[in-house]
């Protein structure tokens, strides 16, 4: 397990955020740090390899993003896209899965009819059942 990264952890972590790692093969990026092509493997799962490399990717994307939210825009526009639309909404907060419940009746429930429904299911999957 890594302690820290060297130069040549970091040299294959700009390699292998970019997309189709920036056209090399690992065999590349390994002569590239000085290594062999297992080493690199290696790196790749180690912990503190990983993250670094999630968040050099994140880096990366991150200066994309208008040009995604734009791709976003026009295929809801363009191909009617729902599931794009519902995103594009979520994304800008116009849209959550958060569901209010609102109780408009007592403030005690019935539990005596409460414990009378719970009999008759347990009375059907009795039937059911056989």
């Amino acid at each position: 397990m890594l302690k820290r990264l060297e130069t040549h952890h970091m040299i294959a972590v700009k390699w292998l955020a970019l997309p189709k790692r920036g056209g090399k093969t690992m065999d590349e990026i390994a002569e590239e740090c000085g290594v062999s092509r297992r080493a690199v493997y290696d790196w790749i799962k180690d912990p503190l390899f990983d993250r670094e490399l999630k968040k050099e990717i994140i880096r990366q994307t991150t200066a994309r993003l208008p040009e995604v939210m734009d791709s976003l825009t026009d295929a809801v526009i363009k191909e009617h896209n729902a599931a794009a639309a519902k995103l594009l909404l979520q994304v800008n907060g116009m849209l959550t899965d958060k569901v209010e419940v609102e109780n408009k009746g007592t403030s005690e429930p019935d539990l005596d009819a409460l414990a009378a429904r719970l009999r008759a299911l347990k009375e059907s999957k009795r039937e059911v059942d056989g």
